[in-house]
């Protein structure tokens, strides 16, 4: 696996003036995100779990309320353009957050009200912005476009946690909303600078009555896809909450301050990043990928909640990031390789609105158990989505496998 076969969706000149701009706003989004959790538990409440999951369900659940628009916007609208509104959009709301919290006016209601915004906001920006990739390098090089997406994206998670917390301790958790509100004119610019000429444009929807229908059956009469978005439901659900899992386990179990609960989003970050970069080095996603994904994310997440100290649950973060960028990944290159490009919006909005948008139902159970019953107890949930995912993929590639084998057979004379 060579550096220039990891990195080959650089040659690209679109590409890396996409990717540059993405980096800086990825920092800020991780700055916030740390931020506006680390505001709920420690000033607005009283170490409150449950309220940090209130808040992850009011930002996750905009993708599954608006589900019939955001696939469709993503697939008739000019992407280029409908990026541009929604980051600005996400922008303008970082910075009034910011405000409100450095002029010493946020109340908890404040947190929700924004949380429910930003998460609007990104319900339409999500997948615009997942298959506009295929627009800056093309299908050949969109699994590794995908990937190196995601190296960004957890380039800037082991760094934006750091920085937040070293923020908040400097000069306020206000502060960091305010930073990430800036970040976002990086990724203005390069969506302006973008050369239209060098775009690979995609076939865009039709406007007709029953858009969000169309897609529903292409995805019912597709096996593969049925299992990838169940496989989805169950990580996606209650296996991603780690803004729940980290948050208590550092603030309950080990009693660290903001720095060291920021440390372990970057540690974590460390293994999504090489995850990220695995993914980028192969040609092409494999289903049984996806299986390995989910079984040792369960694994990771067994072996975190039973960690006997600090730096031991650090290095089991690690192993769990690689396992969940690993499955992330591969669902999302599979889904949108073997998905038509005129059905790819409303496709991934429906990866996205499963993968994000149970959210609201498993945040606030999963902050219901670590406030009732520990914060290890909670992670045995994530542990249990990801082993139940595993068993999901190695029963469907089973029977995927038998019919093939059974196909063979029946073909020979």
């Amino acid at each position: 696996m060579s550096v220039t076969t990891i990195f080959r969706s650089f040659r690209n000149t679109n590409y890396r003036i996409w990717a540059c701009g993405a980096f800086v706003s990825n920092i800020g989004t991780w700055v916030q995100r740390v931020a506006q959790d680390w505001i709920v538990l420690t000033q607005l409440t009283n170490h409150n779990a449950s309220a940090v999951g209130v808040v992850m369900a009011l930002q996750f659940a905009p993708p599954l309320l608006f589900l019939p628009w955001t696939g469709f916007a993503a697939d008739y609208f000019n992407q280029r353009k409908l990026l541009l509104t929604t980051q600005a959009i996400m922008g303008i709301l970082a910075l009034g957050l910011g405000v409100l919290t450095i002029t010493g006016l946020v109340q908890l209601w404040h947190v929700y009200v924004f949380a429910f915004l930003f998460g609007t906001a990104n319900a339409f920006d999500a997948p615009a912005r997942q298959t506009f990739v295929a627009e800056l390098v093309g299908d050949n090089d969109l699994p590794n476009a995908v990937a190196l997406n995601s190296t960004s994206f957890n380039s800037a998670r082991m760094i934006g946690p750091a920085v937040s917390g070293l923020v908040i301790a400097a000069v306020g958790t206000g502060w960091a909303f305010a930073l990430n509100g800036l970040s976002f004119i990086a990724v203005l610019i390069s969506l302006l600078f973008l050369q239209a000429d060098k775009l690979y444009p995609q076939v865009r929807a039709a406007r007709k009555k029953g858009n969000f229908v169309e897609g529903l059956r292409y995805v019912k009469g597709r096996p593969d896809l049925k299992a990838i978005l169940l496989m989805l439901f169950f990580i996606g659900t209650f296996g991603l909450n780690f803004p729940i899992y980290i948050s208590t386990m550092a603030v309950s179990v080990f009693h660290t301050d903001a720095r060291g609960f920021g440390l372990l989003s970057s540690v974590m970050a460390c293994g999504t990043l090489l995850g990220a970069l695995m993914c980028a080095g192969r040609e092409r996603p494999r289903f049984t990928t996806l299986i390995l994904g989910a079984g040792f994310f369960g694994i990771g997440c067994i072996l975190a909640a039973v960690s006997p100290g600090y730096w031991w649950f650090a290095a089991m973060l690690g192993i769990t990031g690689v396992a969940s960028l690993t499955f992330m990944n591969t669902s999302n290159s599979l889904v949108q390789l073997t998905t038509e490009s005129s059905m790819r919006g409303r496709v991934m909005a429906l990866r996205i609105c499963i993968a994000m948008g149970g959210t609201p139902i498993g945040a606030p159970i999963a902050g219901w158990v670590a406030d009732n019953y520990g914060a290890r107890s909670a992670m045995g949930i994530g542990a249990a989505a990801g082993i139940i995912a595993a068993v999901i993929g190695i029963v469907v590639w089973l029977r995927q496998h038998r019919a093939q084998l059974s196909t063979t057979t029946h073909d020979v004379p």
